[in-house]
């Protein structure tokens, strides 16, 4: 999904966020050289790819190669400690593999990009409604039958918090099928707040899957900057569990067997998959 003219506001205000948070002195260059990127970048490519490039500019002038490190650390930590509290509702819920999927799916609501920067009264807000919570998009049952048939999946992770929901379904996929052999993609270096290998070991992704970063510091899944051993685990996985909208800028025009987890946090993301903003979507790839 190529990037929409829409989304630059959402580039350039990341830029400027970052740059206030880290409290750097050299503002202004920044800001200079992102601009002079943006107008030389080829609007071919994803939002996501563009994102990561700017980034890296970012921290070039904040010399701080992890500058969301403790934001990611305390929604981690939060997260962690209300999972026996989400487990216990999955053992007493009818549908525990749905309710698990909707989990996922809430989690993602937790987002520090500046455009739809999610507080935290909003996220236990989510959580406290998950019941009532339904799906624009359900492909929940086929998704369930793919992963009963899989013998390797592969989990592409999201932000920081959201992981720790990302655990809960991944146990249950593994209770579901415990001879599928799952693996947790996460990003290959800091950007924004985007789960690293730390922060998947840090919440115990690795009791159920193998971590694996995808060798990039893109937004999302950028395959063709992904490293040889991602691409080979992305080529052989029967099932791709993809979360987060990056993941779908980045993976919906791909023939794979895809399923796209997520809220719909803006009207270029939900315009394209044909929804409202704020919907919960498990939809299987359609290319």
């Amino acid at each position: 999904m190529k990037i929409h003219d829409k989304c630059l506001p959402c580039v350039v205000n990341q830029a400027i966020k970052v740059a206030d948070i880290t409290g750097t002195h050299k503002k202004e260059e920044l800001l200079r050289e992102v601009f002079t990127y943006l107008s030389k970048m080829d609007f071919e490519v994803t939002t996501p790819e563009i994102i990561g490039e700017i980034f890296d500019i970012i921290k070039k002038y904040i010399n701080n190669p992890d500058p969301y490190k403790e934001t990611r650390n305390y929604y981690n930590t939060l997260l962690l400690k209300m999972l026996p509290k989400f487990e216990r509702k999955l053992k007493q819920a009818e549908n525990s593999f749905q309710l698990a999927v909707r989990y996922a799916i809430i989690g993602n609501i937790i987002d520090f990009n500046p455009i739809h920067n999610t507080l935290l009264e909003d996220i236990f807000d989510y959580f406290e409604k998950m019941e009532e919570a339904k799906l624009a998009i359900d492909d929940s049952k086929v998704l369930m039958q793919d992963i009963l048939n899989a013998k390797t999946l592969l989990y592409l992770g999201d932000n920081c918090g959201e992981i720790c929901m990302d655990k809960l379904f991944i146990k249950k996929i593994k209770e579901l099928n415990s001879h599928v052999r799952i693996f947790f993609g996460v990003r290959g270096k800091p950007v924004v707040n985007d789960s690293i290998a730390e922060d998947a070991y840090a919440v115990g992704i690795d009791e159920y899957a193998e971590v694996i970063d995808n060798g990039d510091g893109s937004l999302g899944t950028v395959l063709n900057r992904t490293s040889t051993e991602f691409k080979e685990v992305y080529k052989k996985s029967d099932v791709v569990i993809a979360k987060g909208q990056a993941n779908y800028e980045c993976l919906s025009e791909e023939n794979k067997n895809i399923y796209f987890l997520l809220m719909t946090k803006c009207d270029v993301i939900a315009e394209d998959i044909g929804v409202e903003e704020k919907k919960m979507i498990c939809m299987k790839n359609r290319v």
